[in-house]
């Protein structure tokens, strides 16, 4: 059974994390969300945590074995500090514990020693697809064998780190399974185009790409002749972004309460009224209920266990609070919750892409 305590190591990296998000993230997310830029900083402080060799075996370059409920306790906490900066810390994983998870022995080898090194090295994959009807399990980019190897054809958009990246993880339809293929920076037919303006993540790089005819060989399939289980990196990638939410959550919910605590109407703190107290517990309650989902969606993981309906819900339900915490503290702020002289329209932008996107973090 899971517990509801975290262990001593575990107490270790949400303390080093908090204070990294306190200290780096928070304090300077409003110029990097303004600058649509990362600060140049955050990479090289984020990769102090040494998460990510942490969670790669010693015969691979790194120290230590995969947990994916350490991870969520440190992407919560990060999240909390900036969502952009949350992703960019996390970003190698997207290439590097997928190919831990499914890829052969040379492709552990050749690659996730890549991500052990003593710097941050960007991580990427595509799975995202524009249009209404995007299905993580009915792509539309294909993969077909030919020539002994596979073609790659279609598009993909919120790419992270596309255009920095030297290998992209990219999911495609192959005969109507989505499985996942390498692809390196410049392989022909591997168009990069202009990175994306979104309206919230703003610093978190992101491009749409196309894939023309993109010959690749067989042995950069993810999981060699077997392919990958596509459902394990999908279950990893939404207990990561529902982690993410209840960070931005809890963020935007203890910035509201502070605010209505100072805030005085009448003669009295806007936090006394009683129709606000309530919806402040009401958040706080579904805040918690997240972060359970998301653990046992992570201990799913961990113990082998079929993470797909836990992390699902997880996501989805997440997905919807966030939002609500978000939009609730631009409401409490009243006129200065909709100004950019205030964080909370910042964490609103931020809340409202995790009900749209997929596969841009991982655990």
């Amino acid at each position: 059974m899971y517990s509801f305590e975290p262990t001593e190591d575990q107490q270790i990296v949400i303390t080093a994390a908090k204070k990294l998000a306190e200290k780096d993230f928070r304090a300077l997310m409003r110029e990097a969300d303004d600058a649509c830029e990362p600060i140049a900083e955050w990479p090289a402080a984020s990769w102090e945590l040494s998460l990510l060799p942490a969670s790669i075996p010693e015969q691979y370059g790194g120290f230590g074995e995969p947990s994916a409920l350490t991870l969520v306790l440190a992407a919560e906490e990060l999240a909390w500090g900036d969502l952009s900066a949350a992703l960019v810390a996390a970003a190698p994983n997207l290439t590097a514990l997928p190919i831990l998870y499914c890829g052969t022995e040379e492709q552990k080898n050749e690659i996730l020693p890549l991500y052990c090194t003593e710097s941050w090295v960007p991580g990427s994959a595509a799975l995202m697809e524009t249009g209404i009807d995007f299905n993580p399990y009915a792509l539309k980019t294909t993969a077909a064998a030919k020539d002994g190897g596979y073609v790659l054809s279609g598009a993909k958009c919120n790419v992270p780190y596309a255009a920095e990246a030297d290998w992209v993880l990219v999911y495609a339809s192959l005969a109507g399974a989505s499985q996942a293929f390498l692809v390196k920076k410049d392989t022909p037919g591997f168009i990069i185009k202009e990175r994306e303006q979104n309206v919230g993540m703003c610093a978190f790089p992101m491009y749409s790409v196309e894939f023309n005819e993109c010959a690749i060989p067989a042995s950069q399939r993810l999981g060699g002749e077997k392919g990958c289980d596509f459902s394990l990196l999908l279950n990893a990638s939404r207990t990561a972004l529902a982690a993410m939410a209840v960070g931005v959550a809890r963020a935007s919910l203890e910035y509201s309460i502070d605010y209505a605590k100072q805030r005085k109407v009448f003669g009295d703190a806007l936090a006394t009224r009683q129709s606000l107290a309530f919806k402040f517990a009401e958040i706080a309650t579904e805040i918690d209920a997240a972060r359970m989902m998301v653990w046992k969606a992570a201990w799913d993981l961990d113990n082998g266990k079929d993470a797909t309906e836990d992390a699902y819900h997880a996501k989805n339900f997440a997905a919807d609070m966030v939002l609500a915490a978000a939009d609730r503290a631009v409401q409490v702020l009243g006129g200065y919750g909709y100004t950019r002289d205030f964080p909370a329209e910042l964490w609103l932008r931020n809340a409202r892409g995790f009900a749209i996107m997929e596969g841009i973090a991982t655990v």
